[in-house]
């Protein structure tokens, strides 16, 4: 058994943030299943959403907020976020972010908009912000002696009193594969920290990487954490659409500086489906999109800014003009195939505004949270922005907080299981899932859909719970049991949401309700373990 002060599952913003906020005073493992600089956050391109400029207000930030979120948001959550945004750009500032500069801006950092929001007050790296931000993080990751990195670890399954038999409702740890060796580590903790963000892939297009398999949420319902708002899955209008592109996004600024969406004819149709056109929120985006891709039998639609001077355009978005350049593609001249794709989970384990979870001593920070912050829609940019702000809370939580006791734990137990004799089941359940979530539970739903899928997932269940039991487990194993309960938790939160609002559309209830509340699941129905998580919080 391997003792820690704090575990950190992932290696996003989330878990920099809160890695780097605790190493002066605590001992901290990062664990992560690839390597540090494999997670959502790298690809983020757009920027990080703060009051910056002084056109601006923390006033105008909460209600664009509260407006995307389609009345899901929780105020308190909001602002308590919004309030925060300064401060936390000025700590990437002083690690060394290198944001685009604007000298002639009040905040010396030209400030780009995005859909839904009502000024420019989104600060960037270009067009790949995130790749700033991780780049200089992990850096300082690397360098600082309190942190342990293991790579190419991958989580099995969180370490709880109910499995060990004192039922007291906290998280002790985590069991993790090692994938270099094959052997299953056992990791004792004070505090751990679920930052594995979200759950994309289980959906045959989506713009995140092969990490996103919702370990963390899967994980933590089955340790007994409640999940929220499951049903919201954010589908980014703008993917780019090529036989030789993998997940590759457009970001939301091309549109904030004027990129234009059209039919293959050249005609634009945004401004038929929403007043703000191009700028809406990516709900109405996306299914706009999703809408003329049907009625058209299109295989996408165009997003152009050719119109723009061809140094605009390498000036503000070289990353997007070279990935469209190697695939034949110039974008200062014609415009970019696009279509939807999965791109954010809105919900997730329920926390408070400290991060904490149902279980003592266990948090959650990041894509893999519900906090209240997107209610049923995330504005755009919002999403690094929670990572700083919650990671930092979740840090001063706790070093304010004696752990866990550091007490012994049984080692993982695979005496009664051997080496899988066919993964072949593995490759085809794991297309299978993510084929029919696409078409059964993707911007468009109904009853029928919803059961079918649910109907699907059971019998995956089956399969892979008997192959769980039977065999050695394996990182496909692992992400594919995760993916399949993720799923699970999808659909049922779908069924369960009887209108319309934000990013769930269904055709049997198209009109949104006057008075709403947040789907909330339970893995022990009409319990709610005692200290740990506000319920109010949502």
């Amino acid at each position: 058994m391997e003792r820690t002060d704090v575990l950190i599952i992932g290696s996003g913003l989330a878990a920099l943030t809160t890695a780097l906020h605790l190493a002066q005073q605590r001992r901290v493992t990062l664990l992560t299943k690839k390597t540090l600089h494999d997670s959502a956050s790298v690809w983020a391109q757009g920027g990080i959403a703060a009051v910056l400029a002084d056109n601006d207000s923390i006033g105008a930030h909460v209600r664009d907020t509260l407006v995307a979120g389609a009345g899901l948001c929780n105020e308190h959550t909001v602002r308590f976020v919004v309030e925060n945004g300064h401060a936390a750009v000025q700590w990437l500032v002083e690690m060394g972010v290198p944001f685009t500069a604007d000298a002639a801006s009040s905040t010396g950092f030209h400030l780009t908009r995005e859909g839904g929001h009502s000024t420019r007050r989104i600060i960037h790296a270009a067009d790949a912000t995130g790749r700033a931000v991780q780049k200089t993080l992990c850096a300082q990751i690397r360098d600082n002696p309190n942190i342990t990195l293991l790579e190419h670890h991958i989580a099995i399954d969180l370490i709880t009193g109910d499995k060990l038999g004192h039922d007291d409702h906290t998280c002790y740890g985590v069991y993790a594969l090692d994938k270099v060796s094959g052997l299953v580590r056992t990791f004792a903790a004070g505090h751990t920290v679920l930052a594995t963000g979200g759950a994309g892939k289980v959906y045959l297009y989506t713009t995140n990487p092969d990490v996103a398999t919702g370990d963390g949420i899967a994980m933590g319902w089955r340790a007994g954490c409640r999940v929220a708002n499951m049903e919201f899955i954010q589908f980014h209008p703008t993917c780019l659409y090529h036989p030789h592109a993998k997940s590759f996004l457009i970001t939301e600024a091309v549109r904030g500086e004027g990129g234009q969406l059209k039919l293959p004819d050249g005609t634009r149709f945004m401004s038929a489906h929403d007043p703000r056109a191009e700028l809406a929120p990516r709900d109405i985006v996306a299914r706009a999109i999703d809408f003329e891709m049907k009625k058209r039998g299109l295989d996408s639609v165009y997003l152009d800014i050719s119109h723009k001077p061809a140094e605009f355009i390498l000036d503000h978005f070289p990353t997007i003009y070279e990935r469209c350049r190697a695939l034949g593609i110039d974008i200062t001249r014609e415009p970019i195939p696009v279509v939807p794709a999965a791109h954010y989970t809105c919900g997730g384990i329920v926390t408070d505004l400290a991060a904490r979870t149902d279980l003592t001593g266990l948090y959650a920070v990041g894509e893999v949270a519900c906090t209240g912050l997107h209610g049923a829609n995330r504005l755009a940019s919002n999403s690094l922005l929670e990572c700083l702000v919650f990671g930092r809370a979740a840090a001063e939580d706790i070093l304010a907080r004696a752990g866990a006791p550091l007490s012994s734990i049984p080692e993982w137990d695979a005496s009664r299981v051997t080496d899988a004799d066919e993964e072949i089941v593995l490759s085809h359940n794991w297309d299978e899932l993510r084929r029919f979530m696409w078409d059964y539970v993707g911007i468009v739903r109904t009853n029928k859909r919803l059961a079918r899928a649910a109907s699907r997932i059971r019998l995956l269940n089956e399969e892979i719970n008997e192959y769980y039991r039977n065999f050695r487990v394996s990182n496909d194993l692992i992400e594919l049991r995760n993916l399949v309960l993720t799923a699970d938790l999808i659909v049922r939160s779908a069924q369960l949401r009887r209108e319309s609002r934000g990013l769930h559309f269904s055709r049997d209830y198209p009109d949104m309700l006057p008075v709403t509340g947040n789907t909330v699941l339970n893995p022990r129905p009409g319990r709610v373990c005692p200290g740990a998580c506000d319920p109010d919080v949502l």
